[in-house]
């Protein structure tokens, strides 16, 4: 039983390297494909290709896994729903009137109310 789940351990990390690296080759093939021809830049190497993969995620926090957007999403809306549910009924009425006038007047960002 011990060496089934020890396999698939290893499968999976052996899969996750060798994915990596067919996405950075393919961004290389891509880039050399399509940019020296379209906006006149020069081809790269497969380890600038990585290199731009890296930069990519710093700067734009992609590779989301299950903690991303959708996990913090759903908990926002866990907290929102939590909150709901704890008012009173004269409070849920105030809160639809206020969303109601906000949408039917075009002021639907302002926080004054």
């Amino acid at each position: 039983m011990k060496n089934k789940f020890t396999g698939k351990i290893a499968l999976l990390i052996v899969g996750g390297i060798a994915m990596f690296f067919a996405v950075t080759a393919m961004v290389m093939w891509l880039w050399n494909l399509l940019l020296p021809e379209i906006i006149g830049v020069k081809a790269i190497t497969f380890w600038q290709a990585l290199g731009i993969l890296v930069l990519s995620k710093i700067l734009f926090g992609g590779f989301g896994g299950k903690q991303g957007k959708g996990w913090r999403a759903k908990q926002k809306f866990r907290q929102m729903r939590e909150k709901h549910c704890g008012m009173s009924d004269e409070e849920k009425e105030r809160l639809k009137e206020m969303w109601k006038s906000r949408c039917e007047t075009g002021r639907f960002f302002d926080k004054k109310e």
